[in-house]
């Protein structure tokens, strides 16, 4: 009973310094953002897409556009993504949906053509758009937006590879400037807080 009862006292220990160190890490990641020293440079988006050609420059001064990369056939982060912006769009008034942009760009252009990118993203309402490059014009995109992306072999599946990516959303202006970068998570309210905020400033 001793022995046990000292073990559970060291788990329930080293819980709470695994728990203070990850909140010491989000904490500085979170000022690391707050200070800019993270925040990607962005810039100019023209790529093919299930609207014709596609442009940041092509948005009004007023509106942004919310920046996911993915693919169609990813199995949870992309789908919950995509799902998390159209929840947030409910969430805004009609003057401010006119305002937001979502767009999907695929990391996976050998299997994402404009067709299976318009049948995916109308799965998420009409005003989604989906778009994709050749393999060099998305390392530069990527390389500018900070994002990461890698096949990884599926195995004995049919998919024969899935693509490991990171799952960010950013809401840019059209320049391409950043204004948020939204950490990934499956429920609306951090993209609906970052969108408000982005509106409160003009």
């Amino acid at each position: 009973m001793i022995t046990m009862n000292r073990g559970m006292r060291l788990g329930m220990a080293l819980g709470v310094v695994a728990l203070i160190v990850v909140a010491v890490l989000v904490w500085l990641q979170q000022q690391q953002r707050e200070d800019g020293y993270e925040v990607p440079p962005g810039g100019p988006i023209v790529l093919a897409s299930t609207q014709g050609e596609f442009s940041l420059n092509d948005l009004a001064d007023d509106q942004v556009a919310v920046l996911f990369f993915g693919y169609t056939q990813c199995p949870d982060v992309c789908p919950l993504s995509l799902a998390v912006v159209r929840q947030t769009l409910t969430k805004l008034d009609e003057s401010e949906r006119k305002r937001v942009v979502p767009i999907m760009i695929s990391v996976d252009p050998e299997r994402d053509d404009i067709a299976r990118l318009r049948e995916y993203v109308g799965f998420f309402g009409p005003q989604f758009i989906g778009a994709t490059g050749s393999q060099e014009q998305l390392e530069d995109i990527a390389e500018r937006y900070g994002v990461f992306w890698r096949k990884a072999d599926a195995g004995d599946s049919a998919l024969g590879y899935t693509v490991d990516h990171s799952a960010s959303l950013f809401i840019v202006d059209n320049e391409g400037d950043i204004l948020k970068q939204v950490v990934y998570s499956p429920v609306p309210q951090a993209l609906t807080s970052a969108l408000e905020q982005v509106f409160s400033k003009g």
